[in-house]
C-alpha cells in the first residue's frame, strides 16, 4: 500500500504545479500588482478555456482513477486522495513562487464550474485533508482484503453532505460576479457537511469492522 499511495502523492504533487503554473501565468496577466478581491473578470474566450481547463481537471482525475480500479468505490478513494494532495500543493507551490497567499485567512477562488465558489484558503485544504482521510481509510481497507459496502442511504447522506460543503463556498461566491469584496464565510455550514460526511463514514466502517469480527468469532 505504501509504494500504492507514494505514487498517488506524486502524481497530485506534480499535478498541483501544473495548476499552479497555470494559475502563475493568468495572475500575470490579469493582476500584475498582486491578487486580491474585488476579482477581474478575464476576457471571454480566457473564462472559457479556464471552465474547460477546469472540467478537464477532474476528467483527469476520474481517468487515473479508472484506470487503477475496478470498484467504483475505490476509484472514489484514489479521485478524493489525489484531489486532495492536488488542491493542497497547489497552495504550496503558489506560495513558494508568489508569495501568496498571505495566510490561511486569505480568500480565493475555488473554482468556476457551475457557479464561482470563494472562501478562505484554509477550508479548501480542510475538506481536502478530510478528503485525503477518508480515502487511506477505504484503499487500506482494500489492501488488507476487507470490503467496504456503502448502502444507498449512506451514499445519499454523504452526497447530501458534499452538497452543504459547496454551498458554504457558493454563498460568497456572488462576489465574483458582483466584483465585491467578501467579507464573512459560512464556515458552520462547511463544519456541519464535514462532521455529517464524516460522521456517516465512520459509522459505516464501524459497523463493517463489528460485522467482520462476529463472522471471525
Amino acid at each position: 500500500m505504501k509504494r500504492h499511495i507514494t505514487w498517488l502523492i506524486f502524481w497530485g504533487v506534480a499535478f498541483g504545479m501544473i495548476e499552479a503554473a497555470v494559475v502563475i501565468y493568468l495572475r500575470q496577466i490579469y493582476y500584475p500588482n498582486g491578487f486580491a478581491f474585488p476579482i477581474i473578470m478575464a476576457d471571454f474566450d480566457v473564462a472559457v478555456v479556464e471552465l474547460i481547463r477546469e472540467l478537464a481537471t477532474l476528467v483527469l482525475m476520474w481517468s487515473l482513477a479508472a484506470l487503477l480500479y475496478k470498484k467504483i468505490i475505490n476509484r472514489i478513494a484514489v479521485f478524493m486522495f489525489v484531489f486532495g494532495v492536488w488542491d493542497i500543493f497547489y497552495y504550496v507551490f503558489l506560495k513558494l513562487f508568489l508569495g501568496w497567499p498571505a495566510g490561511l485567512a486569505t480568500w480565493d477562488i475555488l473554482f468556476l464550474l457551475p457557479y464561482p465558489w470563494v472562501g478562505p484558503v484554509w477550508a479548501p485544504v480542510l475538506v481536502s485533508i478530510a478528503l485525503i482521510y477518508a480515502s487511506i481509510r477505504i484503499l487500506k481497507a482494500y489492501f488488507d482484503e476487507r470490503i467496504i459496502t456503502l448502502q444507498r442511504r449512506d451514499w445519499l447522506q454523504i452526497l447530501a453532505a458534499g452538497v452543504v460543503i459547496i454551498i458554504s463556498f457558493l454563498i460568497p461566491g456572488k462576489h465574483v460576479i458582483d466584483q465585491t469584496i467578501p467579507q464573512h464565510y459560512p464556515w458552520y455550514i462547511l463544519v456541519a457537511g464535514l462532521i455529517w460526511g464524516l460522521a456517516v463514514f465512520h459509522n459505516r466502517l464501524n459497523r463493517q469492522v463489528d460485522n467482520v469480527t462476529e463472522k471471525g468469532v
